[in-house]
């Protein structure tokens, strides 16, 4: 398993404890990173994925995105703000727990400067 504090989690449930709409928002937002390979087959970015961890759907971002694709890794994170969805970073993030699916104990992410 990649290291957690490189990786951040958006998480489909509102600040209010709502789960996220549409189902499928997960898959929709990492189609927007997904490549079409040598194969003419589409897949997902290697730095977002979608999951499912404790009943909710996730993304998975990798932080090295924020370095590589600076635009991107802010619509990401700006996306998550904008739609009030949790986010966590740091331990546990691939297997969150704890009330409503999120990790315990985690400082929130905040977007960068240039995203706010």
């Amino acid at each position: 398993m990649p290291d957690a504090a490189r990786e951040i989690l958006i998480i489909g449930i509102t600040e209010t404890g709502a789960p996220f709409r549409p189902s499928d928002w997960a898959e929709r937002l990492c189609g927007v990173m997904s490549l079409f390979g040598e194969d003419q087959r589409i897949s997902y970015s290697p730095f977002v994925r979608p999951i499912v961890s404790a009943g909710a759907r996730c993304v998975v971002v990798d932080v090295r995105l924020e370095e590589l694709q600076p635009e991107a890794f802010a619509f990401l994170l700006g996306f998550a703000r904008d739609n009030e969805l949790r986010v966590q970073h740091g331990p546990d993030t691939a297997e969150p727990h704890g009330e409503a699916g999120v990790a315990t104990g985690q400082e929130p992410v905040r977007p960068p400067a240039a995203a706010r």
